[in-house]
């Protein structure tokens, strides 16, 4: 980088970049991108203090001991592992600019998200047919807004996964798809270290009250 002062007849010199070079397209995305799952992190972190201050109110209600299956959560939980497992398998059958490879470990992907939230959702069903509705308990009210939240997270994803697959099917792993590959990843394994948080700090330490 060279600077440079401008002669001029003006009494203050003018300093600019002479070989200001130019930046790749999609250089800023991934800082970009780091920026929104931190903002992210600050959202589930206030989640989680707040079933932390609100999690042991049950209100004369239905408490863990009686709502939750561990059998089903870990179930559940091993979905959402081997789903973060494929994913990394699209990930280097990408490097390997194998497209075909890539959509097949993407819609194993998009299946295993699919089974968690489905299984999620007759959670959800199964807990309001035992009259164990958010307004129920401020610990209910925490549990589905903290769980919810994270469900959401996933349909989200899985949206975005399959515009994704619609345009590596389109294009091919042009580079843009694949900077687009590379934020979903960093956003579904994000994904799955909250969850994690969740079935340790929601469902297991909720037993153990």
């Amino acid at each position: 980088m060279t600077i440079a002062v401008k002669p001029d007849q003006a009494a203050e010199p003018v300093f600019y970049l002479v070989d200001e070079h130019p930046h790749p397209e999609g250089w800023s995305t991934p800082l970009g991108f780091w920026i929104y799952l931190m903002s992210d992190c600050l959202i589930f972190a206030i989640l989680f203090a707040t079933f932390g201050v609100l999690g042991g109110n049950y209100a004369a209600g239905p408490a863990p001991k009686d709502l939750f299956d561990l059998s089903l959560v870990a179930v559940n939980t091993s979905m959402l592992l081997l789903s973060s497992i494929t994913y990394g398998f699209a990930m280097l059958t990408m490097q390997q600019n194998r497209v075909a490879a890539t959509q097949a470990w993407l819609a194993i992907t998009g299946l295993f998200g699919l089974a968690f939230i489905g299984i999620e959702l007759s959670e959800f069903a199964h807990m309001i047919h035992e009259g164990a509705t958010p307004q129920r308990s401020a610990f209910l009210s925490s549990f589905f807004t903290l769980v919810g939240t994270h469900g959401l997270h996933v349909s989200c994803g899985l949206i975005w996964l399959m515009t994704l697959m619609t345009q590596v099917a389109r294009f091919g792993l042009i580079e843009a798809n694949r900077r687009r590959l590379m934020c979903l990843s960093m956003f579904w394994h994000f994904l799955d270290v909250v969850w994690i948080g969740v079935f340790t700090f929601v469902y297991l330490m909720g037993m153990l009250r």
